[in-house]
């Protein structure tokens, strides 16, 4: 994981809201808010808004995983635990993302979503893989497929 070419995501830091563009593999080293100084973690879900997707999903160098999820939703709540060992297991090599669906309806209806929990695998800014509902072997295929493991199991 230790090459020169940069993975790269404009996030938007939770504290300040200042966007940052950090080098994704590089997570280990703790990147920070350019502005505040405060962290930004990329070893759980980075929560992105509507104003924010193309540039955050769609213009990122790195693999996105990204969960649209409503706070209302059951089945959300049960796939949550599965995106966030997700986003530990693969820190550095893929981002994992959420969106509020109930706040973020254009794009819920660019990318013809019809029901939450929807997981989205973007890479290049195209659309590789979906899943909808609770499919978690579904779902660590997907990862697989971008970040080159190949267990099956746990």
């Amino acid at each position: 994981m230790s090459d020169d070419t940069e993975v790269t995501a404009i996030l938007r830091c939770p504290f300040c809201l200042t966007l940052n563009t950090v080098d994704v593999s590089r997570a280990a080293e703790k990147p920070t808010c350019g502005d505040c100084g405060k962290p930004i973690l990329l070893d759980r879900p980075v929560k992105v808004t509507a104003e924010d997707f193309d540039r955050t999903v769609l213009g990122a160098s790195v693999p996105v995983l990204v969960d649209f999820y409503a706070d209302w939703c059951g089945p959300c709540k049960i796939v949550a635990p599965l995106v966030d060992e997700i986003a530990g297991a693969h820190t550095g090599a893929l981002l994992v993302a959420k969106v509020d669906s109930d706040r973020a309806q254009d794009i819920v209806q660019r990318l013809e979503i019809r029901g939450v929990p929807t997981i989205i695998l973007f890479e290049g800014g195209e659309e590789m893989a979906r899943s909808v509902g609770f499919e978690p072997e579904k779902l660590k295929e997907m990862v697989a497929q971008v970040v080159g493991t190949s267990e099956s199991g746990e």
